[in-house]
């Protein structure tokens, strides 16, 4: 924090005026270089210059001084004169001297309003000679950084929902040896009757939108390559005519269009062959790794199927159950499939939850503001789906915002059982803020890379309340909040406080306003200071009998118009 300009006249603690009337001390002047002390990372640091003028201490008298912030003690300072004995800090007499006392004291709530002292007691050798009479040096305590807003946030896990999907159906076609002619036969297959089905069902459902149908013609690799090269392309046009045939028996007006149909040959079909062969659980596996070693290191195609013909048994067993395969014309129809309208998740997410699947729940949580039914939809989505971490994790952010912060705390850890991921962390963290573990809660957040820009804004509450006030400005963003203009003004940079919080959702709260009235109290703006009190009062009672005792206006602590407002 910016240390405040000391406009206080030190104050005097003369040995005459001691209990005991003695001239052991005198005249020595204490001046804090703070005032009020101010809290930082829930520590008070003070430093006091301690000045002993010519002939200020006896030379063998001693003095143990006492500083304390209202009724705590901090660490005595033992100072004597040049010919006492023990471990005190020595002070000539004819010259005096200044010492420099530093001392760190935990912060408690007595403090708040409180007066920074030194007392103590004087000594010649081994006897108590005196007092040292109690002396306010400054007041206590500013503590600005307590205003944190301890708002951490969660996340929650993203679907990855997509309203158009691109789907696509697979229809095989499988020819005659070294023919190209649809066998009647083929027409009759599961597969196609099926594909006959789905082009009806798709021309009456205004969600399924025909893009391509990709039709690959394929040949055996046995024979001249010249000639499969052609005969696989003249199975992907017999193959396009049975499929506009389907087309036009089923109704379906686009897949009758011959602009739809993108047709390729791809000769021998030696990927395949491989595939096929070494899903075969029949043939002996001597002779299967014996075929699919000459695939793999025979490149010239006739040299290949002259080495696999010299196998004799081995290349019948092929050309019966394998090569037949292979024979064929592939139908891939490709086509836009539009899901579910946010009424109908929404409908069916109450009605029928079973025919939305992860995506769609995840998505159709997004889409309630209420967050008793936001929670609804993400428990559904958690009892169906328990193996994603995103269920659970959800769950958890909702039970979080609804202020459960317990029941939350159990969901991130479920989630990250699931699967260690930072948004858990992150989430995880943030419930440690709020219990007031800031240790916990930093190395959660160090986990928690890639989470999202919750995580930096969660560090940057943590730099607070740590005392790291530059930190927090970076961490917080670039977003106008509360906790970046407290930042900005811890960080000595009162002048654009205001500025932050107006533009924040704070702009008009009690705590938005009485953040605005510190800020122009340390540009010494009474004015400002003044209204900004009285909008914080309005909004929030509480505010005027903390601003009464808040030491950031203690300058305007007599000020009639300060005055009228808070006390």
């Amino acid at each position: 924090m910016k240390k405040q300009t000391i406009k206080v006249v030190a104050f005097l603690a003369i040995a005459g005026s001691l209990a005991t009337g003695c001239s052991l001390l005198k005249d020595v002047t204490y001046v804090s270089t703070t005032n009020p002390l101010e809290m930082h990372g829930d520590s008070v640091r003070v430093q006091v210059d301690i000045t002993f003028p010519e002939k200020g201490i006896n030379k063998k008298a001693a003095a143990e001084i006492v500083p304390m912030i209202g009724s705590t003690a901090l660490k005595p300072l033992r100072v004597q004169g040049e010919k006492a004995t023990g471990n005190g800090e020595a002070i000539q007499y004819k010259a005096g001297g200044k010492v420099t006392y530093k001392d760190m004291v935990a912060y408690t709530p007595d403090m708040e309003a409180a007066d920074f002292m030194v007392t103590g007691k004087i000594y010649k050798g081994e006897k108590e000679k005196g007092e040292i009479e109690a002396t306010k040096i400054a007041d206590a305590t500013i503590i600005t950084p307590y205003l944190v807003d301890k708002d951490f946030k969660v996340v929650i896990a993203k679907d990855e929902f997509r309203r158009v999907t691109q789907e696509s159906t697979l229809t095989v076609i499988n020819y005659d040896k070294g023919r190209d002619a649809v066998k009647s036969s083929e027409l009759k297959d599961d597969d196609v009757k099926a594909y006959g089905e789905f082009l009806i069902e798709a021309q009456a459902n205004p969600k399924v939108e025909l893009t391509k149908i990709n039709v690959v013609g394929y040949a055996s690799p046995e024979g001249e390559v010249d000639k499969n090269d052609g005969l696989s392309g003249d199975r992907a046009a017999s193959a396009i005519a049975a499929a506009m045939k389907i087309a036009k028996k089923s109704e379906n007006e686009t897949a009758q269009t011959e602009g739809m149909y993108a047709p390729s040959g791809s000769g021998e079909d030696f990927a395949g062959f491989e595939r096929e062969l070494t899903a075969d659980t029949k043939m002996n596996e001597s002779d299967k790794q014996l075929v699919l070693r000459i695939l793999q290191t025979e490149s010239n195609p006739a040299t290949r199927e002259e080495k696999m013909r010299d196998l004799g048994k081995s290349f019948t067993y092929l050309d019966k159950n394998i090569f037949p395969k292979l024979r064929r014309a592939e139908i891939t129809t490709n086509y836009d499939l539009t899901g579910f309208s946010d009424e109908e998740m929404k409908a069916n997410s109450v009605s029928n939850p079973d025919t939305l699947n992860l995506e769609e729940l995840l998505f159709c949580a997004t889409l309630y503001t209420d967050l008793n039914e936001k929670l609804r939809v993400y428990k559904i989505a958690e009892t169906r789906f328990p193996k994603d971490y995103r269920t659970s994790n959800n769950v958890g952010a909702v039970l979080y915002m609804m202020n459960k912060v317990s029941d939350a705390k159990a969901k991130f850890e479920k989630a990250n059982g699931v699967k260690d991921n930072p948004i858990s962390k992150n989430n995880l963290g943030a419930v440690a803020g709020v219990e007031g573990d800031r240790t916990k809660a930093s190395k959660l957040l160090g986990q928690a890379g890639g989470a999202g820009s919750e995580v930096d804004y969660n560090k940057g509450i943590i730099s607070i309340q740590n005392g790291n006030y530059g930190d927090a400005v970076t961490q917080l963003g670039s977003d106008a909040s509360f906790n970046k203009g407290l930042a900005q003004l811890l960080n000595g940079s009162a002048s654009i406080t205001a500025g932050t919080v107006d533009g924040s959702d704070d702009a008009e709260t009690g705590q938005g306003y009485y953040l605005k009235a510190v800020a122009a109290a340390r540009q010494d703006k009474l004015a400002d200071v003044v209204s900004n009190l009285k909008s914080a009062i309005s909004k929030d009672g509480a505010y005027k009998a903390k601003a009464a005792k808040d030491r950031e206006f203690i300058k305007y602590m007599e000020n009639a118009s300060f005055t009228a407002i808070a006390k």
